[in-house]
């Protein structure tokens, strides 16, 4: 039997209210999507004025961080030709990203969720995912 973690909806909430906060402080409005240990969706937000060409962006940037338990910008380093996982972005019916700004959650070295922020540039999109799990980690007391 397993016993498996996982994100509940008030945990997620907190990730999008860091989420909007970081995103206020640049002044874009982000797409935030939150998934569960296996990359489905807990919880969406687009921010007044956020793209719409970002909404499925910041899904699947989630999915990925949570499903290959990495952060999305490792795979656009390694997702060129001649490297060991190029072609990975086509994989899980196109839903892989390999755009930085999808950051898997961890909660006492355990993946419980990711987090998906699009709108931005893909650094802009990173360092709001990363103020994101900041905000998570001071608001629930968890240790990743």
């Amino acid at each position: 039997m397993l016993n498996v973690k996982r994100l509940s909806i008030d945990e997620a909430r907190i990730l999008i209210e860091g989420s909007i906060v970081a995103s206020r402080e640049i002044n874009i409005p982000m797409c935030i999507a939150v998934v569960d240990e296996s990359g489905y969706l807990i919880a969406f937000e687009r921010m007044d004025g956020g793209k719409i060409s970002s909404v499925s962006i910041a899904i699947d940037k989630a999915f990925t961080a949570a499903a290959a338990r990495n952060g999305t910008h490792v795979y656009n380093q390694l997702c060129v030709p001649g490297q060991p996982t190029f072609g990975i972005h086509i994989t899980n019916g196109g839903h892989f990203s390999v755009i930085g700004g999808g950051l898997p959650v961890k909660v006492s070295g355990e993946i419980v969720g990711g987090v998906g922020i699009s709108a931005g540039t893909a650094v802009q999109d990173v360092a709001v995912g990363e103020q994101a799990l900041k905000y998570f980690y001071e608001k629930t007391g968890y240790a990743p």
